[in-house]
């Protein structure tokens, strides 16, 4: 024998619905103030005076290391600068300074740059540091444009990676740079090749200048820029195969022999590498 199902109106179904939607409705407000009353017991806590005076000591104490510790002041950033109580304009005047290229070697320098006060140096000056090499220098005063002073003359052409090395400022990678790049060339033909090494930066390159020389220029065979082939072209250095080909473009269409200057005149040609350039042709 089947059991039969009760029948329901539509009406008594729809009351049967609102009624379990108010259910769960009272449900969920009851979640809710749990959860509140929950939260606002936590946020009531309270820690006795010993252990808050424990907890600051903590903080104090992990904040001291974290921002008392040796720094270099030319590579404050941003956030450093704002930790450290300098201002937007002193920091920017920091930045300004050193995409410049330059480097700042001592207190007095720094506060010369940014403009910070006295009080504010006196404070943070203690914990700067900076390359040895540049405290061994007789004076740490900033002068703008000041004659460079000659430590060494190395021959670069001669120069071993631990010649570089021993250079104040010059490690392992700016020495290795070097090294490759005299190979590529087969040599360095003039001081300035150094100025194009990638990965050199320039106060690296200023060092260097101040500390070697070319004393005998390596030996090339010139390349005739009226007769010499694309290909051939393309083999001097910082001339690149599309270089090479707006050359022989721009000769076949001259009544005249090319001459240095007409170099200047091919377009995307170097010109701050043409004074090397030229030491590589003929006309």
């Amino acid at each position: 024998m089947k059991m039969q199902l009760p029948y329901f109106s539509n009406k008594q179904r729809r009351a049967l619905v609102v009624f379990v939607v108010i259910i769960v409705l009272l449900q969920f407000v009851i979640l809710i103030a749990k959860s509140r009353s929950f939260t606002n017991e936590t946020a009531n806590y309270k820690v006795d005076a010993a252990t808050q005076l424990q907890i600051d000591s903590l903080k104090q104490l992990v904040l001291k290391k974290y921002e008392m510790q040796p720094f270099n002041p030319n590579f404050i950033n941003d956030y450093k600068g704002f930790k450290l109580g300098m201002t937007t304009v002193e920091i920017d005047k920091l930045l300004k300074y050193r995409a410049t290229g330059k480097y700042i070697n001592s207190a007095a320098e720094f506060q010369q740059v940014t403009g910070v006060s006295t009080e504010l140096l006196d404070k943070i000056s203690p914990y700067f540091k900076f390359p040895e090499w540049t405290q061994n220098k007789k004076s740490n005063t900033y002068i703008e444009n000041s004659a460079p002073v000659v430590l060494k003359n190395i021959d670069l052409n001669k120069a071993t990676v631990e010649d570089l090395v021993a250079i104040k400022g010059i490690g392992d990678y700016y020495a290795n740079a070097i090294i490759n790049e005299r190979e590529k060339l087969g040599g360095f033909v003039s001081i300035h090749q150094i100025d194009f090494i990638k990965g050199l930066r320039p106060e690296a390159v200023k060092i260097l200048k101040q500390n070697t020389s070319i004393k005998v220029a390596a030996t090339i065979i010139k390349v005739n820029v009226n007769t010499a082939s694309k290909e051939d072209l393309a083999k001097i250095p910082y001339i690149t195969s599309y270089l090479a080909r707006e050359i022989v473009v721009y000769r076949s269409k001259q009544e005249n022999p090319l001459k240095i200057e007409d170099l200047e005149k091919i377009n995307n040609f170097p010109l701050d590498k043409l004074k090397i350039i030229k030491l590589y042709l003929a006309f």
